[in-house]
């Protein structure tokens, strides 16, 4: 599908993670806060709402390093993204994942599942790191310790290159030229 990542770009590198996954049990943002809780020395953001919003809320009530925000408008998003050292996205057997393409449009890599539509658009080790499917939250550790701020800001030009491929326009093109094939 196509992504409007026109609005999306790199801002800065702030000192936080960021989720945009809407808090469900398919997308797994519960393993994120459980790795998080681990790491107070590392900070997550998580934005979105959804079923399970509460119950994320209460598992990171106590935590200082983690902000649970809900549901922010498009600019917060935009800034949020922009600024993070890196999106953290691990959703269970996602089609597309529009958020991950987001996250490379604003340079940040994305620390993703290897499973469903993030084997199509994240290069693991060159826009993000992908982690075994059926991810724990030491798995995210793991990668959360691998893509360091340093890491995360080599990784930039990568992941705008890589966001340039799903862009409206791409899509339009691909399917013009698909509709003229079905016409000749």
């Amino acid at each position: 599908p196509p992504c409007d990542t026109s609005g999306f770009r790199w801002l800065g590198q702030g000192d936080y993670y960021l989720s945009t996954a809407r808090p469900d049990l398919l997308k797994r943002v519960d393993v994120i806060v459980r790795a998080f809780l681990k790491m107070p020395d590392k900070k997550l953001v998580v934005v979105s709402g959804g079923s399970e919003l509460e119950r994320i809320r209460n598992m990171a009530k106590n935590a200082q390093n983690i902000k649970i925000l809900g549901w922010v408008d498009e600019s917060r998003l935009v800034q949020l993204t922009g600024k993070c050292i890196a999106t953290i996205y691990i959703p269970e057997d996602e089609d597309f994942g529009m958020s991950p393409v987001e996250s490379m449009a604003a340079g940040k890599p994305v620390i993703g599942v290897a499973e469903g539509g993030l084997l199509e658009t994240v290069k693991d080790g060159e826009t993000g790191i992908l982690i075994n499917d059926f991810p724990s939250y030491k798995d995210v550790i793991q990668a959360v310790v691998q893509m360091t701020p340093a890491r995360a800001n080599q990784m930039r030009m990568a992941c705008e290159k890589r966001a340039l491929r799903f862009r409206i326009e791409v899509f339009v093109e691909k399917m013009n030229y698909i509709m003229r094939s079905f016409k000749s």
